[in-house]
């Protein structure tokens, strides 16, 4: 049984309550050991924004953060008046999949080890979010999982939801960075490192799109560095 399980941190505004308008989390630090001592940066996020922007006007919302509970995205999105259910998930792969006999990746393509993962980390109702920020972990998973991950991300959103991705463009680095991600406002994302990492596969556009075959849109979203942003509608 892994421990990490996902817990809804907030409930939002009460209701009736007049939302603000992208409240900023400048000054909200995260949990524990800061940002800054981290190492972490500031990014231009266009997808961040236009994300916000498509549900803003939405009530009720719950949103799903992969990325671990911080106070940064908590005092953000609950400022909006949405619901937040949080919790890291590259470390329950870990967990699930690098503590045991075997390569973390070839313990991602055993289907006991995939069902189990997917029974503690992603066991929500049909149709229970109306947005999800995947970030990069994605790019971390093999086939299998992958696959049944988008599967499982299929099912618990809502038709007309959206989710955020993140994948690297460098198609030769044999190591890619991996990161915490923290809102810092609808434009920004503080980006603070935690370490280097293999990746599963990389995804150029095209595989972007066929991962994503099942829902109804995917956008991408150009960028000067190397981080390719992308806006999937279920």
């Amino acid at each position: 049984m892994f421990s990490d399980r996902w817990k809804p941190l907030a409930r939002g505004v009460a209701a009736g309550q007049r939302s603000p308008q992208f409240p900023s989390a400048r000054n909200v630090q995260a949990p524990g050991k800061g940002l800054d001592d981290r190492g972490a940066c500031a990014r231009n996020s266009n997808a961040l924004e236009q994300f916000f922007a498509y549900i803003q006007n939405d009530t009720g919302v719950r949103l799903l953060d992969l990325s671990g509970a911080s106070q940064a995205n908590i005092g953000f999105i609950t400022n909006l008046g949405y619901k937040l259910y949080s919790d890291d998930l590259l470390q329950t792969m870990e967990m699930a999949f690098g503590n045991s006999n075997g390569d973390f990746y070839e313990n991602q393509m055993l289907p006991e080890k995939v069902e189990e993962f997917l029974a503690q980390a992603l066991d929500f109702p049909e149709g229970h979010f109306d947005g999800a920020l995947l970030w990069d972990a994605l790019e971390f998973m093999a086939p299998p999982l992958l696959k049944a991950v988008v599967d499982r991300l299929f099912t618990i959103v809502k038709p007309r939801s959206y989710l955020l991705a993140i994948f690297h463009a460098d198609e030769k680095a044999e190591s890619i960075p991996a990161y915490y991600y923290r809102i810092a406002d609808a434009k920004t994302l503080l980006l603070a490192g935690r370490g280097s990492r293999k990746p599963a596969q990389f995804f150029n556009n095209r595989a972007v799109e066929k991962l994503f075959q099942p829902f109804e849109s995917v956008k991408f979203f150009l960028s000067r560095d190397a981080l390719r942003e992308v806006i999937v509608k279920r």
